[in-house]
């Protein structure tokens, strides 16, 4: 049975990332800082064979053995690393502090530096890092900040790995949502601006779902993303990629910014 390790597993993208992968035949160790979600997902699993959870926080310096530790004395292997933890709400570099960078910065570009370095070695021939990053990383974005820093960094890490590693059978892609709904953002889509900077963007009639991201990273996971390498796979319904505009932003009056 293959294992795979999701980070940020209580919510959102990395909840439905777990689900999926347990859906198609893995094991899955998730981690979180909260507890009673975790505990969620182990119900949402129902196997107990099959799903481990474990509280941590990933900035902490024993974090990443901590990880290695917990699927290895369960399962004895790692085939797959989903490195999705991050944090929502980006401020623009005038309104980014010390701390605030710092805080980001080490969540989203060296926690998941330092599990995948730890991770790597205990990989065999068809394994896979999947790194969730963000259009942010590929397109300039208002407020990006060091969200956008972190997560351009994750963009580069992915295709090191890669390349330094791709000759052993390890594989290393990056998957790129656009604005999904999930608790972390739902709180700003009741900004009508944040809404149709999105929706009315989107040539795609939805905003992206949860199940978008995860069957993607899914997808990476199975034998028919074997090839698939150093990649970065867009999930936004054509947002960062078009200069698309709906009938109804075309046809609203101009606003002063």
């Amino acid at each position: 049975m293959q294992v795979a390790i999701v980070t940020g597993a209580s919510s959102g993208i990395g909840f439905g990332c777990a689900t999926k992968l347990a859906e198609a035949g893995m094991a899955v160790l998730g981690t979180g800082r909260d507890q009673g979600r975790l505990a969620e997902l182990a119900a949402a699993v129902g196997d107990p064979e099959r799903i481990a959870t474990l509280a941590v926080d990933l900035t902490a310096d024993d974090a990443p053995q901590q990880i290695l530790d917990a699927a290895l004395s369960r399962w004895g292997r790692v085939d797959y690393l989903v490195n999705n933890a991050g944090v929502g709400s980006p401020k623009p570099l005038h309104e980014t502090d010390d701390e605030t960078l710092d805080h980001v910065l080490n969540l989203m570009l060296r926690a998941p530096f330092r599990l995948a370095r730890d991770v790597v070695p205990h990989m065999g021939p068809g394994s896979a890092i999947i790194n969730i990053t963000s259009t942010f990383a590929l397109v300039g974005g208002l407020r990006g900040g060091a969200y956008s820093a972190a997560k351009g960094g994750l963009t580069a890490l992915t295709t090191h790995i890669a390349c330094q590693y791709g000759a052993q059978g390890i594989r290393c892609n990056a998957v790129a949502p656009g604005v999904t709904v999930t608790p972390m953002v739902e709180q700003r889509l009741t900004d009508p601006r944040f809404r149709k900077m999105n929706s009315e963007m989107t040539p795609y009639p939805r905003l992206g779902e949860v199940d978008d991201v995860a069957n993607t990273v899914v997808f990476l996971c199975s034998e028919a993303g074997a090839f698939i390498n150093g990649q970065t796979i867009v999930v936004d319904g054509g947002w960062s990629s078009t200069k698309y505009l709906s009938d109804y932003g075309l046809d609203s009056d101009w606003v002063q910014r």
